[in-house]
């Protein structure tokens, strides 16, 4: 059951405000209109896209931009780069909770995902399995931890506000709509979703390091959110093997929707211009990460050895 509540910033008082500069770092696939279709070849046609899309990071296959996230939150955290936004997409692809990686046939699960061409992967940011294509945007805010306690619900408010402005350039309407609160029968359910009329497009999750953290929201903009949820409920199907004793989320596809099919956005360029104007609309210079370079000589990219290295560690870590 939702709760029934907006996301307004005046209301919220304790909501973390954002540092004034802020590098823009970018991996969106160029054309969301081919997001993966969930049931037939065309996903094997999504899953020849990703593969190429992350062949130089093999090591760790779809885990490329959950490393990369993972290399540049220790580097804010060390000072050699300043707090960031990462907003990327990719072809086709299910990442996975730690607990449904434990599921007694999940490897079976993962192996009918890899033969339709989704990679799979367990992600390191907590949650459960959700899906990853071009019409989906990932959005994280990567900052260096500050002074005192911190309440990382005042993070998952920061970031479900930003989402809910990004909406508002394009189609206010839509975003007047939005409410946060747990969507019983979603997805990665959680009590930071945001939903149109009940129906998730949004899920909020978070890791933090020992001097830096990020919050990610996975956004689904484009394509049908039926369908992605019968992707997900069919691998906790196999995964669970039909055991209703085991705890993880029983999914009903029709609870999720993507922002096209609730009167917002229509395609992935849209919300991520929507969120890099409501970011600097709060006054923050959001620096381009090639000017970053320019002015400081740091240059993170995914095919970096590093990057390439801690998806490498992830997928070990992980792995089942």
């Amino acid at each position: 059951m939702m709760i029934n509540k907006g996301i307004n910033r005046a209301e919220s008082g304790t909501e973390r405000a954002l540092p004034n500069v802020m590098v823009l770092f970018e991996h969106l696939s160029d054309d969301d209109g081919k997001a993966a279709k969930y049931g037939g070849s065309g996903a094997a046609e999504g899953g020849a896209v990703a593969e190429h899309a992350v062949r130089s990071g093999d090591a760790g296959g779809m885990l490329v931009p959950f490393a990369f996230e993972e290399t540049l939150c220790r580097d804010i955290g060390a000072g050699l780069a300043p707090p960031a936004l990462h907003l990327w997409s990719h072809p086709a692809g299910v990442a996975l909770g730690l607990r449904d990686s434990k599921l007694p046939r999940a490897e079976e699960a993962m192996a009918g995902l890899e033969r339709r061409g989704f990679r799979t992967a367990v992600r390191h940011s907590g949650g459960a399995a959700v899906p990853l294509d071009a019409g989906i945007v990932n959005v994280a805010l990567v900052l260096p931890k500050t002074p005192g306690k911190l309440d990382f619900h005042d993070d998952f408010r920061l970031l479900a506000s930003l989402i809910q402005e990004a909406v508002a350039v394009s189609h206010p309407q839509a975003a007047a709509l939005i409410q946060a609160g747990e969507i019983t029968g979603s997805y990665c359910p959680g009590d930071f979703d945001l939903a149109i009329g009940g129906r998730k497009f949004c899920g909020i999750a978070q890791r933090r390091q020992s001097s830096a953290y990020f919050v990610h929201a996975f956004v689904v903009v484009s394509g049908s959110g039926q369908e992605r949820g019968e992707l997900i409920r069919r691998f906790y199907e196999t995964a669970s093997g039909g055991d209703e004793s085991l705890s993880y989320p029983r999914v009903r596809p029709e609870t999720i929707a993507a922002l096209s099919e609730l009167g917002g956005p229509a395609s992935a360029a849209v919300f991520a211009s929507g969120i890099r104007q409501a970011i600097s609309g709060r006054g923050v210079q959001l620096k381009p990460a090639a000017l970053l370079k320019e002015e400081t000589g740091y240059n993170l990219q995914y095919a970096d050895q590093r990057v390439l290295e801690a998806a490498r560690v992830l997928r070990e870590r992980y792995a089942r």
